[in-house]
């Protein structure tokens, strides 16, 4: 049996990485004998290692431990030079992105010795799914200080930047629930519209069966069908179910889809001449509902569910266009007074990015020029005229220092949309994609992928709502 050990270690700042320096109490050692299997099994021989590879090290007292990686046998150990006897190394091994871990191979330097290193211990545990990251750490045998490693993981399913930054957001996938962070609702359909993208575009199917699983456990949640009394919630799911019939073929999935989209239809009515409500309690009508009920009934549509769908998605267009919620910068505002019925508050970058991504849906259903362009005066507002950006890079107006909330979430659906509006013009908007991707990349990751809220950098923090978002931006490019 393992015991998790939370918090015994403190990350701190420190030059070349980012290290752990504080204690680590006699009561943290752990029961190891729940032996991970991959390709080898745990406890493996170093010196069988297929190669070896150097990822991180951290000094503490004039000893280096270092994380050794041998990416073909998925599999790490850890070293300490320059050591004396009793000098002790060991793993650290984690499934949830460093959040718990246990304690594995913990070894001391022997007599007559300077130096020594731990049996090897798989990254991922591939019978649980557990996807993994692993750091080294260490201490002086005289002394209770602690020095650790950045966390690291083999290449397996991590072989470029986007494969990477699905591997790391499946460390935030609770299998349990079939969300993200434990229950994340709607957030979580972007999460998952995020990662079955990922599987079209790279190819990886390794967490295909994160969407079967979502749906058999959360399916009867709520209203049932992922509906409940948030309208947008429900267009979010419906559009990851369309996705998930997309990569799939499991019409379940569309059947879901259907009954999402009709839910939001039945709020549809004459105030303020038309549009959907926000919620049931009908106070609010938010661009960003209307965008997806125009984008989900398009891509019905597309699939050829019923005329009805098409009817619809046209229908909230010819709406949605005349409401004022286009402000004259060509920034997509939040929604409408209803004593004005006139748009009103703010711009947020992801009322912007779905309302393209709607747009380009109901083009390629009616061929409508006036959507295709009307779609491309709102990406251009963003990567020409530079509004919702600094320098450049997309950021949300009012951005926080952390990856908590609804906002992280709103910068992945930006670049969702941008990116089906760049495939539908021959890849007039991939610069802008790349220079925001290469950004996130050089910038607003640490040792293992994981991305932050500000995508200029530095990197502060992660979750699955910020993961997604540099997911579904890496997707596009």
């Amino acid at each position: 049996m393992r015991r998790s050990i939370v918090g015994a270690l403190v990350l701190v700042a420190a030059a070349g990485g980012v290290v752990a320096q504080t204690q680590i109490s006699a009561a943290a050692t752990v029961d190891a004998a729940a032996v991970i299997c991959n390709i080898h099994c745990d406890g493996r021989d170093p010196a069988q290692a297929a190669g070896d590879r150097t990822p991180g090290s951290g000094t503490l007292f004039g000893r280096t431990v270092r994380t050794h990686v041998s990416d073909t046998d998925t599999m790490m150990w850890a070293s300490i030079e320059n050591g004396s006897p009793g000098d002790e190394t060991w793993i650290d091994r984690s499934f949830d992105g460093g959040r718990t871990w246990t304690l594995e191979g913990r070894t001391a330097i022997p007599s007559g010795q300077r130096g020594w290193r731990t049996a090897m211990f798989n990254v991922d545990d591939w019978n649980a799914r557990g996807v993994g990251v692993l750091r080294a750490c260490g201490k002086a045998g005289d002394r209770p200080d602690v020095v650790c490693t950045p966390w690291a993981r083999s290449t397996w399913n991590a072989g470029d930047r986007k494969r990477a930054a699905a591997t790391a957001l499946m460390m935030r996938y609770d299998q349990n629930t079939g969300l993200f962070d434990g229950n994340a609702w709607w957030t979580s359909a972007n999460a998952m519209s995020a990662l079955i993208e990922n599987a079209r575009v790279s190819g990886m199917g390794s967490y295909r069966y994160a969407i079967a699983n979502t749906y058999d456990r959360q399916i009867n949640a709520a209203q049932g069908q992922f509906r409940n009394e948030y309208i947008d919630d429900t267009g979010w799911w419906g559009l990851a179910w369309v996705a998930a019939y997309d990569l799939t073929g499991d019409v379940r999935y569309l059947n879901t889809a259907r009954a999402d989209a009709d839910h939001m239809h039945n709020y549809w009515d004459n105030v303020c001449g038309g549009g959907v409500w926000w919620s049931n309690a009908r106070q609010y009508k938010a661009a960003i509902a209307n965008s997806l009920y125009i984008q989900l009934n398009a891509a019905l549509a597309r699939r050829n569910q019923g005329a009805a769908y098409r009817t619809r998605a046209e229908t909230g267009w010819a709406w949605f266009k005349n409401t004022g919620m286009i402000n004259g910068d060509n920034l997509v505002i939040d929604g409408i007074d209803l004593n004005t019925c006139r748009g009103a508050s703010g711009p947020l970058t992801y009322n912007q990015g779905v309302l393209i991504d709607a747009l380009v849906q109901l083009n390629k259903v009616n061929g409508s020029a006036d959507a295709l362009a009307t779609a491309r005066r709102l990406a251009d507002a963003v990567t020409v005229s530079g509004r919702l950006t600094q320098n450049g890079i997309l950021r949300e107006p009012g951005e926080q220092d952390n990856c908590t909330g609804d906002q992280p979430s709103w910068k992945g659906a930006f670049a969702r949309g941008l990116g089906v509006l760049d495939r539908a013009t021959g890849g007039a908007y991939a610069p802008w994609l790349r220079r925001n991707a290469d950004t996130i990349y050089a910038n607003n990751r640490n040792s293992y992928d994981a991305y932050g809220s500000h995508w200029a950098g530095p990197f502060i923090d992660t979750n699955h709502g910020c993961q997604h978002s540099a997911l579904d931006l890496l997707n596009t490019v």
